[in-house]
């Protein structure tokens, strides 16, 4: 796997993490950076961890999850979706969607990372079978999703912070068409 090949992989796994982060931000409507810095945190944390975890599980487990990872992350995505969209509609300020939530933020993390279990086992496949093999494409993954959930946060409490509606909706169906594109991606391959 060549330098350019690590970082197109790490960018295309990336684009979830941003999407999503994008949706956080509108809902935040203003710049947060204690949360933002939060959010992409875990979102790299587990972009970077679940390549490993498919890497290490590759010759166990995945065998029993290939053929459902993709309605794993389609039924998260679509029920938060669904869940802010309601939250929104609804408009009690106590029962908003809250990306600031801890418990919030890991499931977001591990819906929009549960495809890159693919890519530890892809990993697998291409001839790198050990630790020392994997730290650099694992920190390429991790970093530039930071990176890109970061960037995603601050476009989205500016652009929120200047729309007068209340963008949970938004937001949700945002997480709902990613899960609908994740799952029919697998479907059709």
């Amino acid at each position: 796997m060549t330098t350019l090949d690590v970082w197109l992989t790490a960018f295309a796994l990336a684009m979830d993490s941003f999407t999503v982060a994008i949706a956080a931000g509108l809902i935040l409507k203003r710049v947060q950076l204690r949360h933002f810095c939060v959010i992409s945190f875990f979102f790299g944390l587990f972009q970077a961890l679940m390549p490993l975890v498919g890497w290490l599980g590759s010759v166990y487990f995945y065998q029993f999850i290939a053929d459902y990872d993709h309605w794993i992350a389609f039924a998260i995505l679509v029920f938060l979706g669904v869940k802010m969209i309601r939250d929104g509609i609804q408009g009690d300020e106590q029962h908003h969607f809250d990306p600031t939530r801890l418990a919030t933020v890991l499931v977001l993390a591990v819906g929009v990372s549960i495809d890159a279990l693919a890519v530890g086992i892809s990993f697998t496949c291409i001839g790198m079978n050990t630790l020392q093999q994997l730290w650099y494409p694992l920190f390429a993954i991790g970093i530039t999703s930071f990176v890109m959930a970061l960037g995603g946060c601050f476009i989205g409490s500016l652009v929120g912070g200047k729309l007068k509606f209340p963008v949970e909706p938004v937001g949700g169906i945002v997480l709902i068409v990613l899960g609908v594109k994740i799952l029919c991606e697998h479907l059709m391959y």
